[in-house]
């Protein structure tokens, strides 16, 4: 039965609205005369199996109020999750999820919630998060909903890394302070339910900071459940699960395809992980370290200069060093380089406590006085640390871009927090063939600087290139992947149209000599185990457009098309693309084709069939070794942790512990 709501007008224009809210929880206009919708529970489920995860979560809303309201609803958008099912359940109607053109979702979506019946619309804000309205949660009563995303994972170094993200993300925009206020507070049941099933033997899990919380069992050698469960919660920190392969395990080629059937195309994803022999560095270096002091890292510049400081104490003689701040601008804190006297060690500790943070960001600044009197005799590393989300100056990914292509340099980026800008710190790091990763509230900081370490250490790959011969391949990820770092495992996405034989070569240059490592496999003429993989490289596809759109490789509103059509056709939430929820007899009315059931079933289907079955082992290089050394492991060769490395673990370290009290204090 369908009742006839009211809406407050607040409520109706704030849904098109930009929504700033960047940790999850509901969402009300401040001032609201409407109590706000209650999280009775939040359920999460995960499972990792085959190279990507899967998440599903469910919660249930309670409208407090006399009168219908619309509730909404935003959640952190992970890097790379492909949304692909929401489903609301109010009262006895179920209603159900398809994509379709943003304003024409949107459009849609309006008219139904203004005609007083049941509906929901699912949208993505760029890197940031993803928002949900539900049109209506009954006076007194309440409405389920449940959604769904999948996402690739990399081992790292040995390590694998899952993140549930539901923090705040420290980048909280004005608008958002001044007309949104927050409800993250789950009132009953919060669990958070993972299964992990590896091909490779695993030596631990843990989820780092809920150890006591946490109940582990392990049915078989590769296979571990973990849960955690509590009543009262907040939804204000995130969770992070860690797994840890053997030591000395084989550099290795898997392919994952999927095939419906001998008519169609293919599409895959291939995970190479390399077994590399790559020499440490062990003479001095430069290190260019950048620290972002804008006001949206208010609540991590003190961590910052404490790391910093305690770092510096530790550098060697022959290192040098320079320490660039940047806000509205940018300035180095010395003229030139500083070599690492205790004389200039303890200036330079003086001169980084007095840091602190306000006014816009200038991350382009902040690199190019970074990149100013580089000597090309000497090893050099910049080390980024910021949030990216850039407002001052040259805004341009084109110019960072061009700005980086300027330089062989090596760059560490470190960004911090939820709805930090990862596509431009990609940008960066892409340009200068470097390496970026994100640092979470919940995260165990010393498992991440030593994954850190191996790189910054040792050295990599130069001019890496990745290509595949036979089986009709297209829609490949970008091959050229310029530097690989110790322990990084490189993830390809890509369709083909022929099985049988196909090549894989990965080509590179190693301390000055060329390098080729090839293998030989069979593209499969049907392989039903992965159907989620469509989704997945429809989304990389996605994200490779969008990154040419941003350094003007490809017109703007060429990849605005590209994007909308890949999202309707693959059923993906893009910037261009929404996913409207309404009943199976308004879909009907609308004429609106039911892609995502028809997706929805078949991998639910080969879900079931995979949750009954061990993990299966897709390494495809087994009769002609792509590599023939083990993968290098987090211990393995580390030593003492180096002076550079110290002054990245004290950072880091110290961040976490403040952005940690930051999150607790709101």
């Amino acid at each position: 039965m369908k009742l006839k709501h009211i809406i407050p007008a607040l409520f109706i224009s704030a849904l098109f609205a930009p929504l700033f809210g960047h940790a999850a929880g509901t969402l009300q206009p401040v001032g609201s005369a409407y109590a706000p919708m209650v999280i009775e529970d939040h359920a999460v489920n995960v499972v990792i199996n085959n190279g990507f995860a899967m998440t599903r979560v469910t919660q249930t809303f309670r409208n407090p109020n006399t009168v219908d309201l619309e509730a909404l609803y935003t959640f952190p958008l992970p890097q790379s999750a492909t949304l692909s099912e929401v489903t609301v359940t109010i009262g006895e109607t179920v209603i159900n999820g398809e994509v379709l053109a943003k304003e024409e979702a949107e459009k849609i979506y309006g008219e139904e919630r203004d005609a007083g019946n049941d509906a929901a619309l699912a949208e993505k804000d760029g890197y940031k998060h993803l928002t949900f309205a539900v049109s209506r949660v009954p006076a007194g009563n309440t409405a389920l909903v449940s959604f769904l995303y999948y996402q690739p994972l990399a081992i790292d170094t040995g390590v694998g890394r899952y993140v549930y993200p539901l923090a705040e993300g420290g980048t909280d925009d004005s608008q958002e302070m001044s007309f949104w206020q927050r409800n993250d507070t789950v009132s009953g049941i919060f669990s958070f339910a993972i299964e992990l099933k590896s091909a490779w033997p695993v030596s631990d899990v843990r989820l780092p900071g809920l150890e006591s919380q946490t109940t582990i069992d392990q049915p078989s050698p590769n296979h571990y459940r973990a849960r955690v469960e509590r009543t009262g919660s907040d939804l204000s920190k995130d969770i992070i699960f860690y797994y840890r392969l053997q030591d000395n395990l084989p550099g290795r080629v898997e392919l994952i395809p999927y095939r419906a059937d001998t008519t169609g195309a293919g599409t895959f994803m291939l995970v190479v992980t390399p077994g590399l022999d790559l020499r440490p560095l062990d003479q001095g270096a430069d290190y260019i370290f950048i620290l972002d002091t804008s006001g949206s890292m208010s609540a991590k510049i003190g961590a910052l200069a404490q790391g910093v400081s305690r770092a510096l104490d530790t550098l060697r003689p022959e290192d040098r060093f320079r320490i660039v701040s940047f806000n509205n601008a940018a300035q180095s804190l010395y003229h030139g380089w500083q070599t690492a006297t205790p004389a200039n060690v303890k200036a330079a500790i003086q001169k980084v406590s007095g840091l602190g943070s306000s006014g816009g960001t200038n991350l382009y600044a902040g690199l190019k006085e970074g990149l100013r009197s580089l000597d090309d005799d000497r090893a050099t590393s910049i080390i980024l640390v910021t949030d990216g989300v850039t407002n001052q100056g040259v805004i341009s990914p084109k110019a960072f871009h061009e700005l980086m292509k300027e330089h062989d340099i090596r760059v560490f980026g470190f960004l911090m927090g939820n709805s930090a800008n990862w596509p431009l710190m990609r940008t960066i790091c892409d340009a200068s063939g470097g390496f970026y990763d994100s640092v979470s509230t919940g995260d165990d900081i010393l498992g991440k600087i030593m994954l850190a370490k191996s790189k910054m250490g040792h050295a990599c790959l130069h001019d890496a290139e990745l290509t595949i011969t036979g089986g009709g391949v297209s829609g490949l990820t970008d091959g050229m992947i310029g530097k690989v770092f110790r322990g990084q495992q490189l993830v390809f996405f890509g369709r083909y149209a022929t099985p049988g034989p196909a090549e894989v070569t990965l080509k590179a240059t190693l301390t000055g000599e060329d390098k080729v490592y090839s293998t030989t496999f069979d593209f499969p003429a049907v392989d039903t185990a992965n159907p989620e993989l469509e989704r997945l490289w429809a989304m990389n596809q996605v994200e490779h457009i969008e990154q040419l759109a941003m350094v003007g490789a490809t017109p703007a509103d060429e990849a605005a098309t590209a994007v909308r059509d890949l999202g309707v056709e693959y059923q993906i939430v893009t910037d261009e693309t929404s996913m409207l929820v309404l009943s199976d007899e308004t879909f009907r009315q609308h004429g609106i084709e039911r892609r995502n059931q028809a997706r929805t079933g078949a991998e639910r289907a080969a879900q079931a069939r995979r949750a009954a079955q061990p993990p299966a082992n897709r390494r495809v290089d087994n009769h002609k070794p792509a590599f023939d050394l083990p993968t290098p492991s987090i211990g393995g060769g580390a030593g003492a942790i180096d002076p550079f490395m110290a002054l990245v673990l004290g950072t880091l370290s110290s961040i976490t512990l403040i952005i940690a009290k930051h999150t607790r204090k709101q």
